[in-house]
């Protein structure tokens, strides 16, 4: 990409940021948030209805994955969705996304329905998401993989482009400062200039998630953002999740991990063979009778006769 900036590999932001006073870093920490997403009004606190699904239905062939699920997503909170392997989990994030339309109910976004709504659309109106398997350009650069999601936001038409107009090349420009911008506040400004097949495993997360965050999501949606994470990576991403949160975003987050869901979560959604089966704020799910057996599984009541 001719107009990406040369990135220092070692050293550059991250050096500059270990020798800045707490004051300096606050400052230059507002005006990272301020290049990220200079439209966006940032408040954190939990408000009204975002997104909602109501009776939610998915079929294939004879196979029930989702049944007439219902729930809601707060503005400004980070909502878990979790249940056992074939629960439901990520058909319902597909279900919201564009990837499948539900065979009956529908998902609204700020009350208005998704509809037949195609995938890059609803990505325009405000949900982006992650994938369980990352899902990178690996041949293109850290920097170059988040203009690319900035791109959903540009209005050039495709003439302008190819005549390389002024409007172009400032949003093009935008675009780069942006992408820089999600770069360092995902913490990984030092490898902008790296190919993504070339970082480390928890670098590739953090740059989907940035990719994700350029596109200007109202809900950004995690998929086992975990998965291959080891204890102390996982405390990282509580961390990133509360700081992306705190930035003024909305997250939907599934997960297996019980420990990282409970310790970063608001209110949690539980499903259970397509249907859900719990919802409540996480001290409320973990003592759960239904979910604990959901989880943990219980005795057979020939086994408990047994025992007797």
């Amino acid at each position: 990409m001719s107009d990406t900036p040369e990135v220092e590999p070692e050293g550059g932001i991250v050096a500059e940021l270990e020798h800045m006073t707490e004051a300096e870093r606050a400052a230059h920490e507002a005006e990272v948030a301020e290049a990220v997403a200079p439209d966006r009004e940032i408040a954190v606190e939990v408000g009204d209805t975002l997104l909602e699904l109501r009776d939610v239905t998915m079929r294939f062939g004879g196979l029930v994955a989702m049944d007439s699920v219902s729930f809601s997503i707060k503005r400004g909170e980070i909502l878990g969705l979790i249940g056992p392997n074939g629960a439901g989990k990520t058909t319902c994030f597909n279900a919201m996304t564009g990837v499948y339309r539900p065979t009956s109910g529908q998902v609204l976004l700020e009350d208005r329905p998704l509809g037949r709504a195609k995938r890059h659309q609803i990505t325009h109106r405000g949900i982006a998401r992650t994938f369980q398997n990352i899902r990178l350009f690996g041949e293109m650069t850290a920097l170059e993989n988040v203009v690319v999601g900035a791109d959903a936001r540009h209005q050039t038409s495709v003439v302008g482009a190819l005549l390389r107009l002024p409007r172009h090349h400032r949003e093009e420009r935008e675009a780069i400062d942006r992408a820089m911008a999600l770069l360092e506040f995902m913490g990984i400004a030092d490898r902008a200039a790296d190919k993504a097949k070339n970082l480390p495993y928890g670098y590739q997360r953090r740059l989907e998630i940035a990719r994700a965050l350029a596109t200007e999501p109202k809900l950004l949606c995690l998929d086992e953002p975990a998965a291959g994470f080891n204890p102390a990576e996982k405390d990282e991403l509580m961390g990133l999740i509360r700081k992306i949160r705190d930035d003024g975003y909305t997250v939907l987050l599934i997960e297996h991990d019980m420990r990282l869901v409970m310790g970063v979560t608001d209110r949690i959604v539980v499903l259970e063979f397509g249907k859900k089966i719990a919802e409540g704020l996480p001290a409320e799910i973990r003592d759960n009778p239904a979910v604990i057996a959901a989880y943990l599984g219980v005795p057979d009541e020939e086994d408990t006769d047994g025992a007797a």
